[in-house]
């Protein structure tokens, strides 16, 4: 498999390499199971070039088949020979089966990954069905003569998504997608006034609100700690176990933790409450007029 293999240098060099690699002899069936088993048992490696280069002109035949996707020929016929190459290294002869109908799978395979990475900037065509999708689109559009350029037609969508067995948005999406990528920089308009990239807007915010929305946030955050401080042990903890938690404990769990009654617990919470909301609203007017009361809900937590 070391040997070399005829090369292929542009659509100008396409009919040379088919007439080289016609010059390689078609293998009889016994011939073919012997070469595979020289190569398999004892990793001969003439062997293994003549299977490879008895089945160049079934990989340029595939090869021929994926043209209509705007890629250089010579890299669709080399990634095809990459996948003929896979193949003859797992192929068993034993199994019965030609070499030709295992390492076409290989081929196509081979073939599809490399138009899929090299089709677009964006990752596509990860799953099964988007391949399948991918590969037939434009046939069955041709089928049912959705020729026209951009969005599909929703009647068309919906045929195209029952044939392939795909969703009516994996149709849509894919559709679009295979219009290619359009630059950023290129013009609106054909005159050439503006660019795509002048209508794009940012709506992050800005960097001036973030910091303001930063230092409200810590401001709150501070003024409630502070508060916080006006409590003592007790209703800090059934404040904070009630009002503060994420999972509010219910009021029989603390009444037996401070073995006080529920009732109790519920005073001494409603009491806490007032308490720090007083001190917030204090705190708060002694910093930066432009912040705000922290809110404190009050709202039931559950029993």
């Amino acid at each position: 498999m070391s040997a070399a293999l005829p090369m292929i240098s542009g659509e100008s060099g396409l009919a040379r390499y088919l007439n080289e690699i016609r010059r390689f002899p078609m293998l009889e069936p016994q011939e073919e199971y012997m070469l595979a088993k020289r190569w398999r048992e004892h990793a001969d490696s003439d062997a293994a070039h003549k299977l490879v280069t008895s089945h160049l002109r079934l990989v340029a035949k595939i090869a021929m088949g994926y043209r209509g996707y705007g890629l250089p020929i010579s890299e669709v016929v080399s990634e095809g020979n990459v996948g003929l190459m896979q193949a003859v290294k797992r192929f068993e002869a034993d199994k019965g089966f030609r070499l030709a109908t295992y390492a076409m799978w290989w081929i196509r395979a081979s073939i599809q990954e490399y138009i899929l990475r090299s089709w677009s900037l964006v990752k596509m065509g990860t799953t099964a069905s988007q391949k399948k999708l991918f590969f037939n689109l434009r046939k069955v559009k041709s089928q049912i003569s959705a020729l026209e350029e951009g969005d599909l037609r929703p009647e068309h969508v919906t045929t195209i998504a029952h044939r392939l067995g795909v969703s009516e948005q994996d149709v849509v999406d894919m559709n679009r997608r295979m219009s290619g990528d359009a630059s950023l920089n290129g013009p609106v308009r054909a005159e050439g006034e503006g660019e795509w990239q002048d209508w794009l807007v940012d709506e992050s915010a800005t960097q001036e609100n973030l910091l303001a929305d930063r230092e409200e946030s810590e401001n709150r955050l501070g003024a409630l700690r502070n508060a916080l401080g006006v409590l003592n042990e007790r209703e800090r903890k059934i404040f904070e176990a009630r009002r503060l938690s994420e999972d509010p404990i219910t009021l029989e769990a603390l009444s037996d933790q401070f073995d006080i009654s529920r009732e109790r617990v519920r005073q001494i919470e409603v009491r806490a409450f007032e308490k720090v909301q007083a001190a917030v609203k204090a705190g708060v007017g002694r910093i930066e007029t432009r912040s705000r009361t922290p809110r404190i809900e009050n709202s039931a937590a559950p029993v």
